[in-house]
């Protein structure tokens, strides 16, 4: 599983990976009082490991983030659908939002009567001030949004941009608020230790384990409470322990990467093992870490992507249903994203071609000898391919590639990491190759930008990034990004866009793999109310912002 498959993981997304036997033997831990009574709790699982106590909403690393649990206490001033974001976005903690010159400014009108869960009102200062935070703390601007102005008057707040946020309309519009009050003590809030996350959400913390976080429902909240009355979030040590929950009914809602899904979940309990994994405009890849020789040579990361077999990773890695292969060698996935591919790659497909790999190769100046490549200067090209050994699937797509590689002469490992380790060492580009995940939106706008944008290049050994973990430098990607953000019409958006597809194909700072879900598994037995393709009111994923509208739909089954 990926925490942001957000991003998305991470999500991923990705989406991510202390064997927990008591909670994976089937015994449910429900609230009842009888056998008649009903259920009020709810299981969450993922598949994470043990969890060090943060519940920093801001840090994509942290307890609340990995689990899903702070959308359940920080809410947007908006909610947007995550399969349908070109939609008009939901009214949540502003009631109204204007945006004018060229989506340079911004007005939002803040909703009256919101509590956060110490008893203070929520005031248009203390969203000005979470948009602040973001300005003044580059660490929490995880976007790179050119914030200008922000003041509050009343209930209003406007904020003013230095450059058009078209692409970033739905990015600044479900920011999550805090409470000035709280956060304005904090040293730092980019590193900062949360232990007692106050918010507007309807859930509280109730207790903290490396294994189980638990919330519950707060006595008063500006919309109706929840059914649920509990929450209870737990980590998984790896993607088998989370299914095996899943499969015996200890955990009801998860996302999680499940071989032979029909055999090992829905068939245990058909009537209500359920599962929907909507697609969105996001990919999934072999991110190349383009700082370190010699895979800073374009010719090498197009030979990688002529022999890597995007078959095999479906039907083996991915099981045949989790994430569809990616076709287009521009990356955009279809039939989703099929009106955006350039007249120049319409018909071209990744297609496996050791012949053509190795000529690439040889026209760059590395020679094969026997089984071994070795590049310009004579050295042998050797490559560590990492992901947390919990992610079974990434695991199983790396083996792949490893095996796919060994047909150019490449000697690549798979590092089964720690999970903790892992997001260190991408966050501060201390690694060869990962499988990863890149951002979703609208338009294949926010994949390019995940991958290519300078704005949110950080030199090796710094994190907090967001994207571009591969840190690579194209000013000519960077300008054609802000061309299209700031396209007056649609003409120019598009010439912008067939640029970064170019880029993309003759770069390929990414190796494409797989298109991009939301997806999520979850029980109707105790509860109903679920997205799925006939009511498609949010992604099923619990650790995207949507999952909050979820459990606000539920309602007991029976009832």
């Amino acid at each position: 599983m990926r925490a942001r498959r957000s991003v998305a993981l991470a999500l991923t997304g990705v989406l991510a990976a202390v064997t927990l036997a008591a909670c994976s033997n089937g015994d449910a831990k429900k609230d009842t009082a009888g056998s008649g009574s009903a259920v009020t709790a709810l299981n969450v699982g993922m598949p994470n490991g043990p969890q060090t106590e943060n519940h920093n909403p801001f840090l994509g690393s942290s307890s609340g983030a990995s689990l899903g649990y702070r959308w359940m206490i920080y809410e947007p001033l908006v909610m947007i659908n995550g399969i349908k974001p070109a939609e008009k976005g939901k009214p949540w903690l502003a009631t109204e939002w204007t945006w004018s010159d060229n989506f340079t400014k911004l007005s939002l009108t803040i909703r009256d009567g919101v509590k956060f869960s110490d008893g203070s009102p929520m005031t248009a200062d203390d969203v000005a001030y979470s948009f602040q935070l973001r300005k003044d703390n580059e660490g929490l601007n995880t976007d790179a949004i050119p914030y200008g102005t922000i003041t509050a008057s009343g209930n209003k707040v406007d904020l003013t941009f230095t450059k058009s946020q078209f692409t970033n309309q739905n990015k600044v519009l479900t920011v999550f608020v805090v409470p000035k009050k709280q956060w304005s003590t904090f040293a730092d809030p980019t590193k900062d230790v949360v232990k007692n996350p106050i918010g507007t959400g309807p859930y509280k913390l109730k207790s903290f384990t490396p294994q189980t976080t638990t919330l519950e429902v707060r006595d008063s909240y500006w919309q109706d409470l929840p059914k649920i009355k509990e929450l209870r979030y737990t980590s998984y040590n790896d993607n088998n322990a989370q299914t095996t929950a899943l499969s015996n009914g200890s955990s009801e809602w998860s996302f999680v990467f499940v071989p032979n899904y029909k055999a090992v979940y829905v068939d245990k309990d058909p009537d209500h093992h359920k599962l929907w994994f909507p697609a969105n405009l996001g990919i999934h890849g072999l991110w190349i870490n383009t700082t370190r020789k010699p895979f800073d040579n374009p010719a090498l990361r197009r030979a990688m992507d002529k022999v890597i077999n995007r078959d095999d990773i479906f039907n083996q890695g991915e099981a045949g249903y989790f994430y569809p292969k990616i076709e287009s060698v521009t990356g955009i996935p279809t039939p989703a994203g099929e009106s955006f591919i350039a007249p120049d790659f319409k018909d071209k497909k990744h297609a496996v071609d050791v012949d053509g790999a190795k000529a690439e190769l040889a026209s760059a100046g590395f020679k094969l000898e026997g089984d071994t490549l070795k590049d310009p200067t004579g050295k042998p090209v050797t490559m560590k391919l990492t992901d947390p050994a919990g992610w079974s699937d990434y695991i199983t797509d790396l083996e792949i590639i490893k095996d796919n590689l060994s047909q150019i002469g490449i000697k690549a490992t798979v590092d089964k990491a720690n999970q903790d380790s892992w997001f260190k060492a991408i966050d501060e580009g201390n690694f060869d190759a990962a499988m990863h995940w890149t951002n979703g939106g609208a338009t294949p706008f926010d994949i390019y930008q995940n991958i290519m944008d300078g704005k949110i290049l950080k030199p090796v050994g710094k994190g907090g990034v967001s994207g571009n973990y591969g840190r690579f430098n194209s000013p000519e990607a960077t300008k054609a990004l802000d061309e299209y953000a700031n396209a007056k019409d649609e003409s120019a958006r598009t010439a912008a866009l067939n640029t970064l597809q170019k880029i993309m194909v003759e770069q390929m700072p990414v190796i494409p793999t797989s298109a991009s879900n939301v997806g999520g598994l979850y029980s109707t037995k105790h509860w109903v109310g679920w997205p799925d393709e006939s009511n498609q009111y949010a992604p099923a994923q619990p650790t995207q912002q949507n999952a909050l509208q979820i459990v606000l739909n539920l309602k007991p089954a029976g009832a």
